[in-house]
């Protein structure tokens, strides 16, 4: 499960930062799930091997523009790029009356269904390779993360209980295997009651704007990593509106450190950290931080930084060289 970095700004885009894209890629190398699709999305996308053919599903965590803004504008591309595949997507409700309006009103006819989800009453999302839930955040609008867990982490066949019920080898265990229900003799079979599986499952937690990481203790549960916002550090958000609805890097890597997950990636940094030290504010003063509180492997997130969350649940930095 690779992560790759669309944009890591928070409102606005900086000369080295885009507004909020991240890219979960299966394992498989071929499908790839988008988390946010803020203005300009698609050209970041271009700078990536992604493809929007390869696009499995969006999930959006919030209605403010910086998050969604792309949004219009990658569909109907991935409509002229002559996409037919039917594409989910995961977002508040308003969302999709908002998306369907402006396609109706620049009358742009896309040649594939968009089937849409609300996450204000999405129980779980899924399909062969991972298993998604939302959990709800504190913002200024209403605001989800998102816990991707695989759902088929090293498989292989229950060889004894497809004996012991008599289904015979051949083609039908080799669609278990792929994770398809077969029918046999007229009875269903399901996949996941004839696989075992070799290691436990990698869970990803990638939240929205959130002024409470507390309200993801339990999605953090078995997680390897979280990916949270830190828009501002501890002085800054003192000095301001007390419900400016933001993390700061001190608020993350405190809890990060005592919910015990080993890796911590921080985004969406305001524009008023320049990525130089040395000046009024930077990036580094947010590393300062967060570093004084937390113990894990700590990343601060940069436009198409590419990080591999590999079997071992070991995070690792992809070189452009890898890539």
């Amino acid at each position: 499960m690779d992560l790759l970095f669309l944009g890591t700004s928070s409102g606005t885009p900086t000369r080295t930062r885009n507004v909020s894209g991240l890219a979960l890629l299966e394992d498989t190398g071929k499908g790839w799930y988008l988390i946010d699709c803020g203005e300009a999305t698609q050209h970041q996308i271009l700078r990536t091997p992604l493809t929007l053919h390869g696009l499995r599903a969006i999930f959006i965590t919030h209605v403010h523009g910086d998050h969604c803004y792309g949004l219009p504008g990658l569909l109907a591309s991935a409509g002229m790029a002559r996409r037919l595949e039917p594409l989910e997507i995961v977002a508040p409700a308003a969302i999709e009356s908002w998306v369907r309006a402006t396609l109706q009103m620049s009358q742009s006819h896309l040649p594939y269904e968009l089937v849409f989800h609300a996450t204000e009453s999405l129980n779980n999302w899924r399909n062969q390779q991972v298993s998604v839930k939302a959990t709800t955040l504190s913002h200024r609008v209403p605001s989800w993360g998102y816990s991707f867990t695989e759902t088929r982490p090293d498989p292989r066949l229950n060889t004894e209980k497809l004996d012991l019920e008599a289904i015979p080898r051949g083609p039908l265990w080799g669609e278990l295997m792929r994770g398809n229900d077969a029918i046999f003799e007229g009875r269903s079979l399901r996949s996941e009651d004839y696989l075992l599986f070799t290691r436990s499952p990698r869970r990803i937690v990638i939240a929205g704007d959130n002024d409470d990481p507390e309200l993801l203790r339990n999605a953090c549960t078995n997680a390897q990593v979280l990916v949270h916002e830190a828009t501002y550090t501890q002085p800054i958000a003192e000095a301001g509106k007390a419900d400016f609805g933001h993390s700061t890097a001190a608020q993350v890597a405190t809890f990060a450190e005592d919910v015990g997950i080993a890796n911590l990636i921080l985004t969406h940094f305001s524009a008023r950290y320049q990525p130089v030290s040395g000046r009024a504010l930077s990036i580094d003063d947010i590393r300062a931080e967060a570093t004084a509180r937390y113990n894990g492997k700590l990343f601060l997130a940069e436009d198409f930084m590419q990080l591999t969350l590999d079997k071992r649940a070991e995070l690792l930095l992809r070189t452009e060289a890898e890539r």
